[in-house]
């Protein structure tokens, strides 16, 4: 018995010497951080010597800044581009490799391409595609006699940065569907087929129901990248125009490099934070659930 214990202990402490790697890991690169951060929600400094205690002035300030609630209403509305067209478009692209019979990997690569390119080198390439003097421009006068402002009109900028994004995660979110696709049981298919379903049938009610989970999956991505996202709208328009397309990170990147402001810049770190996760806990409460394929 006694040797079974020492046999154990033995084991536990070798569990142990190896996670304890990570755990300092952890310990160092986010405990700190947090607690930093902490800190700084309740301070005042710039980088240099001590932060001095101010209580609650800074999550006063974000309280009453029109300019950060107004890079928050523009993530709202690049969500309302972004989230409903990729998510269709990455539909579509996981249906349609699940029906290619050769090349999958071929097709598959082709689009991980645009989610591994340079954020810097897409945008400047975009950003010549879609100029007022453009190729698309060039091709929309010559067809229709139009030409639209992009990337120069408050209404069009956020939606002209929104497809940008979506080419580039397209296929990225295309996959996860893709694998989605690929883990529903084929027999499920064939019984309503039996039963004299229709392929709108069995897509509204085994598809979707059982994409569910990827589904979610993309949606918590593509919200977490909307709060996030700075090199397209920083490299194209540089938050104009009119702010239209100012970011929260774009804003926070200013104020704490340029304004030499960290403490605040945190203190709007948190909110974006909050809102995001606040978003994610609904989208999750109200989609997850049970799937009922009667």
């Amino acid at each position: 018995m006694s040797k079974k214990i020492g046999l154990a202990k033995k084991e536990a402490r070798k569990g142990f010497s190896i996670s304890s790697i990570y755990l300092i890991y952890a310990a160092i690169f986010w405990g700190y951080p947090f607690v930093w951060l902490f800190i700084l929600l309740f301070s005042k400094w710039r980088f240099v010597g001590s932060p001095q205690f101010v209580g609650f002035r800074n999550i006063t300030r974000v309280l009453t800044d029109p300019l950060f609630w107004k890079t928050v209403t523009n993530v709202f509305r690049f969500m309302m581009y972004y989230i409903p067209l990729v998510l269709i478009g990455a539909l579509l692209f996981a249906i349609a490799l699940n029906k290619i019979k050769f090349g999958k990997t071929f097709v598959a690569l082709s689009f991980l391409v645009a989610n591994v390119s340079s954020g810097v080198a897409y945008s400047i390439m975009f950003s010549n595609l879609f100029s007022v003097n453009g190729p698309i421009n060039k091709a929309l006068n010559s067809l229709f006699g139009i030409t639209i402002p992009w990337f120069t009109s408050p209404q069009w900028a956020m939606f002209s940065i929104a497809l940008i994004v979506i080419w580039k995660f397209i296929g990225y979110y295309g996959l996860i569907l893709y694998a989605g696709l690929t883990a529903i049981p084929k027999s499920l298919y064939e019984a309503a087929e039996l039963d004299g379903a229709g392929s709108l049938t069995k897509f509204f009610r085994i598809t979707l129901p059982l994409l569910n989970p990827s589904i979610i999956m993309v949606l918590v991505l593509a919200i977490t990248l909307a709060f996030g996202i700075f090199t397209e709208p920083y490299m194209i328009t540089g938050g104009g125009p009119m702010r239209s397309t100012l970011t929260p990170m774009m804003h926070m990147i200013t104020t704490a490099f340029q304004r030499m402001d960290p403490t605040y810049a945190a203190t709007m770190a948190v909110f974006v934070a909050i809102i995001s996760f606040g978003m994610i806990w609904v989208i999750r409460k109200t989609m997850e659930r049970e799937v009922d394929l009667v």
